[in-house]
């Protein structure tokens, strides 16, 4: 049969090689595919697409999914595909502890071994809670098929009384107020009926909307998918456009490299930064370029940063949230703004060129989505500090701090682990002021472990009661992207592996200068010589298991904390199906 131009005939397709031939093997599948109930005009000589399903009943954001797989198979099947669903670990950002960041290459191992091993010409990838996104595309980015992305969706807005509530920030901030005695315990079992209203992940521009956001800028999600609410009846219509258009990737051999170029790359890390989105995001991006071929780096986000505003008038650093965001023009009237500073040329998984994707996208609503001349911020949201505390790197999330904090010198107050500071921030005996710059070690990659979002440091009750609502706080840990506050964050190397994170004392004065990127201790350096000769390495906290290959293999911050053996180059064969 010869193919049409640009497209593979049956023969070509992947798992003809399970199917196709006359030998034992290929005998044994097709008799264990109609063991499976599947008629051979069902599969027989079409793609067959992996749809890989983070579904759970203990994950909020995905508790949806299972009804959205069918979806896909929906439109699978109308382009004539043969689905088959996959259940894969699901990283419940609420439950999963010590953090899901410690699973997150654990997923992405998942991904890439089951689309590797199993008769696959293609998959769709179902996700959106936070480590899931870059999970999923960086294990698929590995085995280089044909890929589409479904996110998830934000929830509803919340709603208390006559407020309208974002998930994630308006926790911090009724908390502190209930610390702080402005609130009490009948209100706040209020909120938490009224914080989370719907399936879906947070409908803020924390980490979840940031990455699928960036998903959708790379182009391998159908056009508009992020910002659809995950109730909406389009989100369904979505999902089975996206089956629709995985099986037409797979007929052109349209493969994910084709798609995740560092040009894409570019332009998602222009998105995240235009958004005002979580600083989770710069770890996640350089991870999923790495698993791209591709060095992104923290110059790079920095580069990038000083060239866009911020036009999303987006919680927690702006007013509006996810449902404003879509009805106001979704991620295509964004970037419809952005034209200037993206690669225009490049393809999608639904067209040829982002160019054409964008053609005749449209803003409704010019306070959620600002005009170029009247941005949220003149620069980018996130800024990439450097200094002699952080000389592989920190990041600082500056339009949700207090202005007045982003150039501050101060006393530390250092907090060895995140229980010490639990036990003791409260502690009058402290005395702590306004002033004073918390620092929290011990909580990176390693130390953690897996860098739990513990950044955003609690502010001592006696002061949140005299009206204090921002510190500066600096630490090795990650922070939710729905969170605020002058954090810095990420600090590389971290303290656990003799960063000189791990030599700051309680009393030494540190400056955060974010104008001019700089987080320096006030040490001399022959005094910062005298202590990392005494330093001494703490334990690991794993000797078997996968916390031991995680501590083994993981790396910093400013690589993207991937696994070492998972991030190198080097070719991995197609298995023999035989």
């Amino acid at each position: 049969m010869t193919p049409e131009a640009g497209r593979i005939t049956s023969q070509e397709l992947r798992s003809h090689q399970w199917y196709g031939t006359d030998g034992l093997r290929s005998f044994s599948h097709r008799a264990r595919t109609r063991q499976l109930g599947y008629l051979p005009e069902e599969h027989l000589g079409k793609p067959v697409i992996a749809i890989l399903n983070t579904w759970s009943d203990i994950n909020p954001c995905h508790v949806h999914l299972r009804d959205r797989a069918q979806a896909v198979k929906r439109g699978v099947w109308q382009a004539g595909g043969f689905p088959l669903e996959f259940p894969v670990s699901t990283l419940s950002e609420t439950f999963q502890k010590p953090t899901p960041m410690l699973y997150r290459n654990m997923l992405a191992m998942e991904t890439e071994e089951l689309l590797r091993s199993y008769p696959v010409d293609g998959a769709v990838l179902l996700g959106g809670c936070d480590k899931s996104t870059p999970a999923l595309l960086m294990g698929a980015a590995s085995v280089d098929l044909p890929a589409v992305f479904v996110p998830a969706g934000p929830m509803l807005p919340g709603h208390w009384r006559n407020e309208v509530l974002g998930s994630g920030t308006d926790m911090w901030k009724y908390w502190d107020d209930k610390r702080a005695g402005l609130i009490g315990d009948c209100e706040m079992a209020e909120l938490e009926s009224g914080l989370a209203r719907s399936p879906g992940h947070c409908m803020t521009m924390g980490t979840a909307s940031t990455l699928t956001a960036a998903a959708e800028a790379l182009g391998v999600t159908v056009p508009g998918a992020s910002s659809i609410p995950a109730v909406d009846s389009g989100h369904d219509r979505m999902a089975a456009q996206s089956g629709l258009a995985i099986v037409e990737l797979v007929w052109r051999q349209r493969k994910l490299s084709d798609i995740l170029t560092a040009q894409a790359y570019e332009d998602a890390v222009a998105t995240v930064l235009a958004l005002g989105g979580s600083t989770n995001a710069v770890i996640h991006l350089i991870a999923m370029a790495g698993r791209s071929g591709i060095k992104l780096t923290l110059d790079d986000f920095d580069r990038i940063a000083r060239t866009v505003p911020v036009l999303a008038n987006l919680r927690p650093g702006g007013k509006y949230l996810m449902e404003d965001f879509h009805f106001a023009g979704g991620l295509p009237g964004f970037l419809a703004r952005l034209t200037d500073v993206l690669h225009l040329d490049r393809p999608t998984v639904a067209h040829d060129t982002l160019r054409e994707q964008l053609d005749g996208a449209l803003v409704h609503n010019s306070d959620v989505i600002r005009e170029r001349d009247n941005p949220l911020a003149d620069e980018g949201g996130v800024a990439v500090l450097r200094g002699n505390l952080c000389p592989d790197g920190a990041v600082i999330k500056h339009i949700a701090a207090e202005p007045h904090l982003l150039r501050h010198t101060g006393p530390a107050v250092v907090f060895d682990d995140y229980q010490e500071m639990q036990r003791t921030i409260n502690d009058p005996a402290a005395a702590l002021t306004p002033d004073h710059v918390l620092v929290l070690r011990n909580a990176g990659p390693k130390g953690g472990p897996g860098m739990p979002e513990y950044g955003m440091l609690p502010i001592p009750d006696y002061l949140l009661k005299q009206g204090v609502r921002d510190m500066v706080r600096l630490s090795d840990a990650r922070m939710s992207g729905t969170s605020y506050g002058a954090c810095v964050l990420h600090i590389a190397p971290e303290s656990h592996v003799g960063g000189p994170l791990a030599l700051v004392r309680t009393g030494d004065l540190i400056t955060l200068d974010v104008e001019a990127r700089l987080l320096h201790l006030d040490v001399p350096e022959e005094e910062l010589s005298r202590r990392r000769a005494e330093w001494t390495p703490p334990a690991n906290r794993y000797e078997r298991g996968y916390g031991a290959l995680y501590q083994d293999q993981i790396t910093q911050a400013d690589t993207g904390c991937d696994f070492a053996f998972l991030a190198r180059p080097g070719e991995v064969p197609d298995p023999y199906a035989g």
